[in-house]
């Protein structure tokens, strides 16, 4: 279970903003200060999206989404059922596959999120990464706070996956691996699926648009235990940027 495929606008059960080497990392402001947030009511679901026209709210909606508080605690389904608009998924596959034909018929929800539909998953995120707020009059959250890319954004992730599978004796094998990203900073270089600072020291792995800085996995039957990577620059001292 450690090569779970994360691919979502991809931890612990505490808060990420008591993590004090991820508040290192300070939120790039924008020099937008006409915005629209979630709190004036006008930002909705996007058209063909399961919720459609309705406005985001403050709170966490039915996929386990909290725009307002940069957070999603949910199933490993609906982390991506909520982003791509199909219905959330509620814990009958059967049902809910038959209900829905189209996520059945998707290769991409079927490869990559279904498998692990009922894992738990803990995901925050900072203003960078995902904002709570439309600058740019597109009414959708902004992305990277009017840098033309991820990268020199400040941008950073967490995310925590737990769950259970059944090993080759039928065994129940409990999992728990949490990861950390990061924006690649301005003037890195990617090399081979490593990034690199302008001087040449190693941030992190390829993740993406972002950098995987850290790693760790707890995992008994499949012989995994504890940290699994950590960026030699030391994860989350804002260094990068």
């Amino acid at each position: 279970m450690l090569a779970l495929p994360f691919l979502i606008y991809s931890c612990g059960e505490s808060s990420v903003s008591e993590d004090p080497m991820l508040n290192a990392y300070e939120n790039k402001k924008t020099t937008i200060t006409d915005c629209e947030s979630i709190q004036d009511g006008v930002l909705t679901y996007k058209t063909g999206h399961y919720l459609a026209g309705k406005p985001f709210s403050t709170g966490s909606d039915i996929y386990g989404y909290n725009y307002q508080s940069h957070q999603f605690k949910g199933s490993y389904a609906n982390l991506y059922l909520g982003e791509a608009g199909f219905p959330p998924y509620e814990g009958d596959s059967v049902a809910y596959l038959s209900e829905n034909p189209d996520v059945k018929l998707n290769a991409y929800i079927q490869k990559y999120y279904w498998p692990y539909r009922d894992a738990h998953v803990l995901m925050n995120w900072n203003d960078a990464r995902w904002s709570n707020k439309d600058c740019d009059g597109d009414k959708e959250f902004d992305r990277h706070l009017g840098f033309e890319t991820y990268q020199g954004s400040g941008a950073w992730e967490t995310f925590q996956t737990k769950g259970i599978y059944k090993d080759a004796e039928g065994n129940d094998c409990r999992y728990n691996i949490q990861y950390k990203y990061v924006a690649p900073p301005s003037g890195a270089v990617l090399q081979n699926g490593i990034w690199y600072t302008a001087e040449g020291g190693e941030i992190g792995n390829e993740f993406y648009y972002l950098v995987e800085v850290q790693k760790i996995a707890n995992d008994p039957c499949g012989g995994f235990q504890g940290l699994q990577y950590k960026s030699p620059l030391g994860p989350g001292k804002g260094k990068w940027n």
